[in-house]
C-alpha cells in the first residue's frame, strides 16, 4: 500500500473499509473490549485486529491494555479534521452555486421575457 501524503488520507482510508465504519459505529455508544467489537464479525481475531490497528494509526481509536483485555475508544482528533475538511468543501461549493445562480439569473434578465 503507498504511503499516504497527509493524516486526511489516512483517515479517509480507513473509513474506506465497512468493518472499520462498523466499529466506528460501536464505539459510538461507548468504549469496547476488541473481543466485543470483534464478536458480530466472522473472522479471525489476528484479521480484525489488523482493522484495529488501521483505525489506532489512522487516529479514530485509541486502544489501552488493562491485563489481558484491551480496551478501544473513539478519538475527537480525526471527526475535528473531517469536520474542518468537508466545511471548506462546503464553502467551496455553496460560492460556486452562488456564482451559478447569479450568472443564470443576470442572463435571464438581461434576455427579458420570452
Amino acid at each position: 500500500m503507498a504511503k499516504s501524503l497527509t493524516p486526511l488520507d489516512d483517515v479517509f482510508q480507513a473509513l474506506a473499509d465497512p468493518t472499520r465504519r462498523a466499529v466506528l459505529v460501536r464505539l459510538g455508544s461507548g468504549p469496547a473490549s476488541v473481543g466485543e467489537l470483534a464478536a458480530p464479525f466472522q473472522m479471525a481475531l489476528p484479521s480484525f485486529m489488523k482493522h484495529i490497528h488501521h483505525l489506532e494509526s489512522a487516529g479514530w481509536i485509541r486502544t489501552r491494555k488493562e491485563g489481558r483485555v484491551r480496551t478501544c475508544t473513539l478519538e475527537r482528533k480525526s471527526f475535528d479534521l473531517v469536520e474542518t475538511w468537508l466545511d471548506e468543501q462546503r464553502r467551496i461549493w455553496d460560492e460556486r452555486t452562488d456564482r451559478l445562480e447569479d450568472f443564470v439569473t443576470s442572463n435571464q434578465e438581461k434576455e427579458g421575457p420570452k
